[in-house]
């Protein structure tokens, strides 16, 4: 399957979560969809995203749909625009390994539905 390249945002961030010791996987595909950075860890997603997909109602649709379909799979999806990584991304950065240190990034939503279902 083709790789995509990661945008410079992307590396940044990546580069970032691995400085505070947050292994990642660049431009992981689940098998459903492609996701910019994978936190194996917490089951984050991190799609890191430009202007489109927050000025584009059919983008905007999209990720809903991609979003939705990671979460009822167990994973968390975190979008954070472009521009706020490249400003912020060491922050961005601590705070995510806070969540997967602590363990409050857990997903109350799996395949089997949501915990009053299960």
């Amino acid at each position: 399957m083709h790789k995509s390249t990661p945008t410079k945002a992307t590396l940044f961030l990546n580069e970032a979560l691995n400085t505070v010791g947050i292994k990642t996987i660049l431009e992981h595909n689940d098998g459903f969809k492609h996701v910019d950075i994978f936190v194996p860890k917490g089951n984050i997603y991190i799609e890191v995203d430009g202007l489109q997909h927050y000025t584009n109602a059919k983008q905007i649709v999209s990720d809903f749909d991609r979003d939705h379909y990671s979460d009822i799979e167990g994973f968390r999806t975190l979008r954070i625009p472009n521009e706020v990584v490249l400003n912020d991304a060491i922050w961005i950065a601590r705070a995510i390994k806070k969540m997967v240190s602590e363990g409050i990034c857990s997903n109350p939503t799996t395949k089997t539905g949501t915990p009053e279902h299960r």
